[in-house]
């Protein structure tokens, strides 16, 4: 039913919101995921690429998001610790570069880094791209300045990771202790300096399907090249405790509408991958594989 339009963007048309895209929310889902798998075929190739992270500093995180275990404003019972010993992230980033990880990253709760955490996260960066060449690294340490990426792509980080998590509308009812904005400006201030930018968000706390859709547009529109789908895994003690888990079906919709709308990214499942059959297989392979 798209064969037209798959053709279009394997050739290089990029869909805008200025066109009708309703059919990516009412389609048929089997066309669209075959559509979405041409797409992914001709664009980004029969790869798997694989991204691993360890939590470099866990809890009491100062900022209100609804779906996070790690703030300081719910009651998770979530593990809180400082950062951790740099041999230890090292030897993880080892074990994951030989288990075939492609990428590593440390992630922090909270808002940014104190001096001291920035300056242990660089020293932990350097060691691990001295002792770990076949990985490549990545940072998720939250609303960083440009001076600090620069710093980062120093000590041999390649990309850095964050996520938008929904639509420009529907952030205030999500968070209020930081705006979309802030993090629209940490990814470019990230992308001034040269590195490589992990952006996507979670479905399934409330949203509509056009809030999926204009997420979808913000990251086309900022250039992201990897992009994490997370399906919301409600955590007990947060605001979103008791909102019902996504539909398979939902979540793959939603992973071949950012197919089609950001074709040359790599679109990764993250959070919520066991709401699919065999971790969504599905939603990636081209119909020939799929048997």
């Amino acid at each position: 039913m798209y064969e037209e339009l798959v053709d279009e963007i394997i050739a290089g048309r990029r869909l805008t919101r200025e066109d009708d895209v309703s059919f990516l929310i009412n389609g048929d889902l089997e066309d669209l995921k075959k559509g979405a798998d041409r797409i992914r075929a001709a664009l980004c190739g029969n790869r798997v690429n694989l991204c691993t992270i360890i939590n470099g500093r866990g809890g009491r995180c100062s900022e209100n998001c609804k779906f996070c275990a790690q703030s300081a404003h719910h009651h998770t019972g979530a593990k809180e610790y400082d950062f951790l010993d740099i041999d230890e992230i090292v030897a993880a980033c080892k074990k994951n570069e030989k288990n075939g990880a492609h990428k590593f990253s440390i992630v922090t709760a909270g808002r940014s880094l104190s001096t001291k955490d920035f300056e242990l996260a660089v020293e932990a960066y350097k060691k691990m791209h001295e002792e770990c060449p076949g990985i490549d690294l990545c940072g998720s340490h939250g609303l960083l300045n440009e001076d600090q990426f620069r710093r980062l792509k120093e000590s041999g980080v390649t990309m850095y990771h964050e996520n938008l998590e929904t639509s420009r509308r529907y952030f205030p009812y999500i968070c209020t202790t930081h705006t979309i904005d802030e993090k629209i400006e940490c990814i470019k201030a990230a992308q001034r300096v040269g590195l490589r930018i992990c952006s996507g968000g979670i479905i399934g706390m409330g949203e509509s399907w056009e809030d999926r859709l204009d997420m979808a547009f913000d990251l086309a529109e900022l250039g992201i090249d990897s992009i994490p789908l997370n399906a919301l895994m409600p955590i007990k003690g947060t605001p979103l405790e008791d909102l019902p888990q996504l539909s398979e079906e939902d979540i793959l919709r939603t992973v071949a509408m950012y197919r089609f709308i950001n074709p040359t990214a790599d679109v990764r499942l993250a959070a919520g991958r066991t709401l699919m059959a065999e971790n969504g297989k599905e939603a990636f392979f081209p119909e020939p594989m799929r048997r």
